[in-house]
C-alpha cells in the first residue's frame, strides 16, 4: 500500500513522514503545481484539436542534469493546492477542451492524485487520463493507479547504470523503471486508439536520444521491443537541449547529430518496429519549454 507517512512512491523508498516533512523529491503533503495549459507539442494521439490538458508538477525524484524543467523539478517552483482544488483543475482542462488530462510528473503526489481524481469524477470529469512520468516509479504506486489511468506515458531514460547514476543520480534507473513499465503494460493492456487516431488506452514510451549514447539507446529500443513488441507505442525523441547542468558532464554540452538521431530510427525500423514516432526538424530548443508562470494553478 502506498503512503504519504512512509513515503514509499518511487524506488528511493525515502520512508519519510511526507505530513510533516519531505524526502528526497522536496515534496511535502500537498500538491505542487507549476502551470496548468494546452499543450499542442505532446505526441499527437494524445492533442487533439486543442492540446492536452497538462499539469505540470513541481519537483521530481530523479536529478536530471540537462532537465529543461529544471526551476520546477528541483528548484520547486510552483503553488500548492488542496486536493479539492486539483479536482477542479482537472475539471476545467476538461472545460477547455483538452484531450486528455496530461499529468506532468506525478510520481510523488499520487496519493493526492487519486483523492482528487475520485472528487472530480464526482463533478463530471471524464477525460482520458496520462500518467506522464520518468519510470521511476514503485510497482506498488503503479498498482495504485489501476483504474485511474488509462494512459501510461513514462520515459525509458538509460538501460546502462552508469548513465543513469551520473546524469540522474539513480544507478538502479533501468531495472526499477523496467519493473514500473511492465506494471503499466500489465494494467493498461495493448494500445488502443479511436477512430480519430486519438489514443484511448495502453503505454506509449517515450526514448530521449542523448548525445554520444546512441547504442544505449539502439539498446533500449531492443527491450522495448522484445519485452513488448507491438502492443506498445514508442516516441524517439531527437530534441535533447543541453540546459541546465549538462555542461558539467563531458559530452553533454551540445545537441545530438542528424547521424546518432537517425542511426536509431534506422534500428528501429531493421527491427521492424512501426508502432513508432519520430521528431523531424528542429526540435532542440529552448523556445518550447513552457513558461512556468502559475497559469491556471489558481482559483479565478
Amino acid at each position: 500500500m502506498i503512503s504519504l507517512q512512509n513515503c514509499n512512491l518511487c524506488p528511493r523508498q525515502c520512508g519519510v513522514n511526507r505530513l510533516e516533512s519531505t524526502g528526497f523529491c522536496g515534496a511535502g503533503a500537498k500538491a505542487r503545481i507549476a502551470l496548468v495549459s494546452l499543450h499542442p507539442w505532446e505526441e499527437p494521439c494524445l492533442v487533439g484539436e486543442k492540446g492536452a490538458g497538462t499539469v505540470f508538477f513541481s519537483y521530481c525524484n530523479l536529478r536530471c542534469c540537462f532537465c529543461q524543467n529544471h526551476d520546477i523539478s528541483h528548484g520547486g517552483k510552483g503553488e500548492e493546492v488542496t486536493d479539492e482544488r486539483l479536482a477542479e483543475i482537472f475539471c476545467e482542462q476538461q472545460a477547455r477542451g483538452a484531450a486528455t488530462l496530461d499529468l506532468v510528473t506525478p510520481t510523488h503526489y499520487v496519493p493526492q492524485l487519486i483523492h482528487a481524481l475520485d472528487i472530480a469524477k464526482g463533478l463530471g470529469f471524464s477525460l482520458p487520463v496520462v500518467y506522464n512520468s520518468g519510470a521511476y516509479d514503485s510497482v506498488e504506486t503503479i498498482d495504485a493507479l489501476q483504474g485511474y489511468v488509462d494512459i501510461f506515458l513514462p520515459d525509458l531514460k538509460y538501460v546502462a547504470s552508469e548513465s543513469a547514476a551520473e546524469y540522474s543520480l539513480a544507478p538502479d534507473y533501468f531495472v526499477r523503471a523496467a519493473e514500473a513499465i511492465r506494471r503499466m503494460v500489465a494494467i493498461a493492456g495493448p494500445i488502443q486508439f479511436d477512430e480519430s487516431g486519438r489514443m484511448t488506452r495502453g503505454v506509449l514510451v517515450r526514448h530521449l536520444v542523448l548525445p554520444g549514447h546512441r547504442h544505449e539507446s539502439m539498446k533500449a529500443i531492443d527491450w522495448l521491443w522484445q519485452e513488448f513488441g507491438d502492443a506498445i507505442q514508442i516516441s524517439l525523441m531527437n530534441q535533447y537541449t543541453p540546459m541546465y547542468r549538462a555542461a558539467e558532464h563531458k559530452g553533454m554540452n551540445r545537441k545530438l547529430t542528424t547521424f546518432e538521431y537517425e542511426s536509431v530510427v534506422d534500428h528501429a525500423v531493421e527491427l521492424g518496429i512501426t508502432n513508432c514516432y519520430v521528431q523531424q526538424g528542429q526540435t532542440a530548443s529552448e523556445k518550447f519549454v513552457p513558461d512556468f508562470n502559475g497559469a491556471g494553478v489558481k482559483r479565478i
